[in-house]
């Protein structure tokens, strides 16, 4: 796990890598507020006009969101893959994937830096093809 931090961050001042960690949590905020908002708008301009329900605040909004999110969110995107996978299989494969980071250090402490090699000289030196008949 640590090969992949140093990897990811490699190059980078701590300065802009504060910055990256400031940017993240003002845009986190920024779309939990909006997302209050939208459904706000959303139940506020639907809700009381077809099921004739009362309309909601900001905050009940935000409730309402996190209510759902629990009951019905399950774990990870939305993609057609995950909504095959039972809430079990679902929690147990993301921390399964997860942890094959473990396998990614010790593969570049073995092997990782020779295979490298010998990829990049294959990618700049292909093998030649005779095209004999």
């Amino acid at each position: 796990m640590t090969n992949f931090f140093n990897h990811k961050l490699r190059g980078r001042s701590p300065g802009e890598i504060a910055g990256i960690i400031i940017f993240g949590i003002l845009a986190i905020t920024g779309l939990a507020i909006l997302f209050g908002f939208v459904i706000m708008w959303l139940w506020n301009w639907i809700m009381p006009e077809v099921f004739g329900l009362t309309t909601l605040s900001y905050w009940q909004a935000v409730g309402l969101f996190i209510l759902l999110k629990i009951l019905l969110g399950g774990c990870g995107s939305g993609s057609s893959k995950s909504s095959r996978k039972s809430k079990s299989k679902c929690k147990s494969d993301s921390k399964s994937e997860f942890s094959k980071w473990k396998l990614y250090d010790k593969f570049w402490k073995e092997e990782g830096d020779e295979i490298y090699k010998q990829y990049v000289d294959r990618q700049t030196n292909p093998p030649e093809t005779s095209t004999e008949e």
